[in-house]
């Protein structure tokens, strides 16, 4: 099986953010795999083990992210691909797709992996995209996933309960919670991921024109910022229909939703 993962580098989620002049501050900051794309790494891992062929992690992004692909390699991924992003102002899930979606079009992949979403933007798009510009078949939120020949069985979280889906291949998945248990990198694959080499890319080297090719960001960040703190929560006290009273004065007073 020819089995591609789409893989993101993000802060670690222990990480407190911090943000000045309307930036995020990510000096000294600690980066990982995304969470979702670890579940993606492993079963794509597990395909390889159950039925041959190989895995390429792929990642759009600087030097930096270097770290985390050797991270994959070192969990048991095959080959990792570091494609450039350095000649785009502002990319977004879009853009990332578009690059993503060039650099596979003639790679003819069985299965592409990629996390639910990510802990940064959370958008949940980048693997949807990639699908739609390959023109293949998508399945999201997967908790459970087999192949057989050219068909797949899956299934998927459905906010609580679940589907089951066949579809056939090529087809791209995206990883939930509960589909697998990422492994930790073992010393010894640490020591073979530094020996692998890592594919460099440019976008010139994908023939990609940032205008003519519809590369650049459609999407706007207007403003970054956090959210409010949390104040502290109020225990009402008394009989029931005091409290019941009190309670409906503070919803007219505080929350004013009624």
């Amino acid at each position: 099986m020819n089995i591609y993962v789409l893989l993101k580098r993000t802060f670690d989620t222990e990480e407190k953010i911090m943000i000045s002049g309307g930036n995020i501050q990510d000096e000294g900051v600690e980066y990982i795999i995304n969470p979702y794309d670890e579940y993606a790494v492993e079963e794509a891992i597990v395909l390889r083990d159950a039925h041959g062929g190989k895995v390429t992690v792929i990642t759009v992004g600087d030097e930096e992210a270097n770290n985390q692909l050797r991270t994959a390699l070192a969990m048991g991924a095959d080959e990792a691909v570091l494609i450039s992003d350095e000649d785009i102002e502002n990319g977004d899930a879009y853009s990332t797709a578009k690059i993503i979606a060039k650099y596979l079009e003639d790679k003819n992949p069985s299965i592409i992996l990629a996390g639910n979403l990510s802990t940064d933007g959370g958008s949940g798009q980048v693997g949807p995209l990639v699908a739609e510009l390959l023109n293949i078949n998508a399945v999201t939120t997967i908790t459970r996933l087999e192949i057989s020949e050219n068909n797949a069985t899956i299934e998927r979280d459905v906010e609580g309960d679940l589907e089951k889906v066949e579809v056939s291949l090529p087809l791209l998945v995206t990883c939930q919670q509960g589909l697998n248990e990422p492994r930790y990198p073992s010393l010894p694959g640490i020591m073979k991921a530094k020996k692998k080499p890592i594919e460099s890319i440019e976008l010139d080297d994908l023939d990609l024109d940032l205008d003519e090719d519809g590369v650049e960001a459609p999407t706007l960040s207007v403003e970054i910022f956090l959210p409010e703190a949390k104040q502290a929560g109020k225990i009402l006290s008394g009989e029931i229909n005091d409290q019941v009273q009190e309670l409906v004065t503070l919803i007219n007073s505080k929350v004013k939703v009624m």
